[in-house]
């Protein structure tokens, strides 16, 4: 949760005053997370970004080269703010070096005069962070009655609601591309944003993805619930950013829509071919799953094992995001589905899992044998395994690549021009070292805690768990064919 950086300046009991020429367009109305107060020469490695920065200046250094340095690594670190403390004898002005700096680049100064404490700038800060939480909290739960009532009536009239909570269109697009519900979406349905559909398919658990088109619409994404499936997703655009408020609604709506087509339409292809079956009739894999690749998923019982709950079949359908579950004793079950399931999870509620790789349906027979081997070493190893096609760099067209990469590295980029915050650089590096965090702050000229900070801060801009070795391998793809 967030407030504008006017919520302080409007504060009339604060008396704080606004240096004009430190303002950028729009600088008034930048978030800010929380003010802090801070005496440190490079407080940067220890802030999370849209901080209001406070000082009295103590160790402001003398030199306009030292001062420019400090002023440089704040908006590097996401500093919205930073407040100066006039407090005699130490400073009784504000010092002309630390505003030639933060007229030189762009960071708001605001001068907090010798009557208003910092105690009472944090305190109001704390308050309106508390009333904007609660007016959240409200539109939010206004949002999910009406939105649930807006469900009753199907796909199309969920539709509509949710894109007039956030005045903007929706779509519910299926695995293929088929538009499931939308309200107000432009025609043709925006080619450029299969990249970035493509990557929430293919992750795992429950998250989301933004991006912004070349018009300047700005686009949020998110797999439906109750499962993170990839069978559907529900997109938004609209012309504004989408705050907090705004992704809680739209995960409501995700959890609605899920529902909604868990009720009937996953499964309607299913029922008409096994109806055809029970008539006698042919009915062959790919008619019987429809078009893609599948991937066959066994389970066997590890450690203490399943519950009777994480053994059922509802438990397991949610899970895996599939119908297409069958149990036996043991306990294990075998499972065809549509993407990798969350293999984490299930270990975590006793069942140890493996995936075959995908292939169209008519080959899932032969994957059987695939399942077995792997089941071997998954035993052996006592953790799942999941079967992926051949070498990355091999499989992949250079154009392709380079659309990759850039859609990929695009909000390090992005956060580099504005915050000269060296992070595409830094990522290189500490790929390159293995993770060494004192290693690549040498190589870096840096201190440790700094490469700290900016593998942190590239790490919320892409949404990806750098811990994790698939998504270094991404990355490490992503920089090389980004030059």
């Amino acid at each position: 949760m967030t407030i504008p950086l006017s919520a302080v300046v409007d504060r009339a009991d604060l008396a704080v005053e606004v240096v004009p020429e430190t303002l950028r367009p729009g600088a008034l109305d930048l978030p800010v997370r929380w003010a802090h107060v801070s005496e440190l020469r490079d407080p940067a490695p220890y802030l999370l970004g849209d901080e209001l920065l406070l000082t009295a200046g103590v160790n402001l250094p003398a030199e306009q080269a030292e001062v420019d340095s400090y002023v440089r690594g704040l908006r590097a670190a996401g500093v919205t703010a930073l407040g100066f403390g006039v407090t005699p004898p130490l400073n009784d002005r504000l010092p002309d070096s630390l505003r030639q700096a933060c007229t030189r680049f762009g960071l708001p100064l605001l001068v907090i005069p010798v009557h208003t404490p910092f105690l009472a700038v944090n305190r109001a800060v704390a308050v309106a962070l508390a009333e904007e939480s609660q007016r959240g909290q409200r539109v939010v739960t206004e949002a999910r009655e009406k939105l649930t009532d807006a469900a009753a009536d199907g796909l199309a009239a969920l539709a509509r609601g949710l894109g007039g909570r956030l005045s903007g269109w929706v779509a519910l697009v299926a695995r293929d591309g088929t538009l499931l519900a939308e309200h107000d979406v432009p025609v043709p349905f925006p080619a450029e944003l299969e990249p970035l559909l493509a990557r929430l398919r293919g992750g795992r658990g429950p998250r989301s993805a933004s991006t912004e088109l070349a018009g300047g619409t700005v686009v949020l994404a998110q797999p439906v619930y109750p499962q993170a499936t990839a069978a559907q997703l529900v997109v938004v655009g609209r012309r504004e950013r989408f705050g907090a408020t705004d992704r809680a609604i739209l995960a409501v709506g995700a959890a609605l829509f899920g529902v909604a087509v868990r009720a009937g339409s996953d499964t309607s292809g299913l029922g008409a071919a096994v109806t055809a079956l029970v008539l006698g009739q042919p009915a062959p894999l790919a008619e019987l799953l429809g078009p893609g690749d599948y991937r066959v998923v066994s389970g066997t019982a590890h450690g203490a094992g399943p519950t009777d709950v994480t053994a059922g079949y509802d438990w397991l359908r949610d899970r895996l995001g599939t119908p297409l579950v069958r149990r036996s004793p043991g306990p294990r079950f075998t499972a065809v589905v549509t993407r990798a399931p969350d293999t984490d999870q299930l270990l975590a509620h006793g069942w140890l899992t493996v995936a075959s790789r995908p292939a169209p349906a008519g080959r899932l027979p032969a994957a059987r044998a695939e399942l077995a081997a792997l089941e071997q070493r998954a035993v052996a190893l006592g953790r799942p395994l999941v079967a992926e096609g051949g070498g990355l760099a091999a499989a992949v067209e250079p154009g392709r690549a380079a659309e990759f990469a850039g859609t990929l590295l695009a909000p390090l980029r992005e956060l580099d021009e504005e915050r000269a915050a060296e992070l595409v650089r830094t990522l290189r590096t500490w790929l390159a070292h293995h993770g060494s965090w004192d290693r690549t702050a040498a190589a870096l000229g840096v201190h440790r805690n700094s490469v700290r900070h900016r593998i942190r801060l590239a790490e919320r801009a892409l949404g990806l768990d750098l811990a994790d070795p698939e998504s270094r391998m991404e990355l490490w793809f992503a920089l090389r064919w980004s030059e």
